[in-house]
């Protein structure tokens, strides 16, 4: 099961020149707000004007919906980026081009530049203060696609919108798929506030595509729209899409847009809440014809059964009958979505292991889970964020006196352990426990799961 490699890599990765000041840069933690990145970005010599790009903000589905839109670009034959953020494993992950991360050399060579660059700004006193690690990378991830000749870049957007890294990039389309409550102590503490913290990142005559239901955010992202002349699109109310779970996988029968008709497709990202996700992706891709990028439903098809985002319910076979199913539902609403797909596959519900940082709703999320966990064990993250063993024991012991709690300080004994109530263990809480997971986990090669005869 163990696998120390990743773990190496990474270590060795940290201390390579360029890459530790990189990692350094994250003493300075969280810091909204665009001077530094508009300063950075022209220093570059404003490489975000290179390619046309899309963002993707939100809560919860924005790492899902980027993934599946940069895959239909690809797949319609642009050469592609795609900015994600966290990295479960390696730092390369957040950089990918043309569906594959970026290598070592490449990665080393543009974060150096990237060095040189806010030590050149510091020393002249353009830029008073040091850049976040996130405005570093997010800088870095634009000149790495200059360079790498995309035709068309994706970003996730890191916290909110307004005041993201990420919003020094001037969209032709935005994905929106979900508003909820998280971050609170930066966004607000209502729907509203944190939607129209989201709807920052709408640009001017851009294209907006969302799923979001309730109304007060909808409301807040229409006005937004409007009041930057950009399109708003309800992907939900405008595409019809007819579906059935089966063995924990999604089936699409049949989508129906103003557009176009697609399927049957097998949604290669499992959950009921992909559905919504793909019918965001599907509308805003269609609408990318405005800007001149053209891409034909069968491109459409292909990227929706193909869309790799790993660390999110995704399943992996460590032996023939040992299984973990890797989810970060760092916050109540997805935390929800993954309880409603445990209880779908698995009604009797089934062991989780969990930890949490300490900034986030761990009440919530532990209540949110419900009766799709049978029992729970916690463990420990590498992230000066992260709730400290004994807290969180004694937080989830508090939220769910229902189950039996343990806890392990070595997550490979917490599996070893939970595999003891059954061959299915879910680990779950944060992105960095699946990082941790991900990292020690050695998979088998899964056999296909058979086609229903629904279609």
């Amino acid at each position: 099961m163990h696998n120390n490699k990743q773990t190496k890599e990474k270590r060795s990765l940290k201390q390579e020149g360029p890459l530790a000041y990189l990692f350094g840069l994250e003493q300075f933690g969280i810091k909204l707000g665009l001077r530094n990145m508009r300063i950075l970005t022209a220093s570059l010599k404003s490489p975000e004007n290179s390619y046309p790009s899309i963002l993707v903000a939100g809560t919860n589905g924005k790492g899902s919906v980027a993934a599946m839109i940069e895959c239909g670009l690809r797949k319609a034959g642009y050469r592609t980026g795609l900015y994600t953020s966290p990295h479960l494993t390696h730092l390369q992950e957040r950089f990918m081009v043309n569906g594959q991360a970026i290598d070592r050399p490449t990665l080393l060579q543009e974060a150096e530049g990237i060095q040189k660059t806010i030590e050149l700004l510091q020393t002249q006193g353009t830029l008073k203060n040091p850049p976040t690690f996130f405005e570093a990378t997010t800088a870095l991830a634009l000149s790495l696609f200059r360079r790498s000749q995309v035709d068309a870049a994706v970003f996730e957007v890191g916290l909110g919108g307004r005041f993201d890294a990420t919003n020094v990039v001037k969209p032709i389309a935005v994905a929106v798929p979900s508003i909820d409550l998280d971050h609170e102590q930066y966004l607000g503490t209502t729907l509203a506030q944190i939607a129209f913290e989201k709807a920052g990142v709408i640009a001017t005559n851009s294209i907006v595509v969302s799923s979001e239901t309730k109304s007060e955010p909808s409301d807040v992202l229409r006005a937004a729209a409007a009041a930057r002349k950009a399109r708003y699109i309800r992907a939900d109310k405008e595409t019809t899409i007819s579906y059935y779970i089966e063995n924990g996988e999604t089936y699409i029968r049949k989508a129906v847009t103003p557009h176009a008709s697609y399927g049957p497709i097998r949604l290669a990202l499992r959950g009921r809440h992909q559905v919504g996700n793909a019918a965001v992706s599907i509308r805003l891709l269609e609408e990318l014809s405005t800007f001149g990028l053209t891409i034909p439903p069968s491109a459409i098809e292909t990227a929706l059964s193909k869309t790799e985002w790993p660390g999110r319910l995704e399943l992996v076979s460590v032996t023939s009958n040992r299984r973990v199913l890797l989810d970060p539902a760092h916050n109540v609403a997805s935390a929800l979505a993954l309880a409603e797909y445990i209880r779908e596959w698995k009604p009797g519900g089934i062991p989780f292991i969990f930890s949490a940082l300490r900034d986030k709703n761990i009440d919530g999320i532990l209540r949110a889970f419900g009766n799709a966990v049978s029992r729970i064990t916690c463990t420990v993250i590498d992230s000066s964020r992260a709730c400290a063993l004994e807290d969180l024991l004694a937080i989830t012991r508090s939220a769910r006196p229902d189950l039996p709690v343990s806890a392990s300080a070595d997550p490979s004994d917490a599996l070893e352990a939970s595999w003891q109530f059954g061959q299915l263990v879910v680990v779950t809480g944060s992105v960095f426990i699946v990082g941790k997971f991900k990292g020690i986990l050695t998979p088998i090669e899964e056999k296909p799961t058979p086609k229903p005869n629904q279609m």
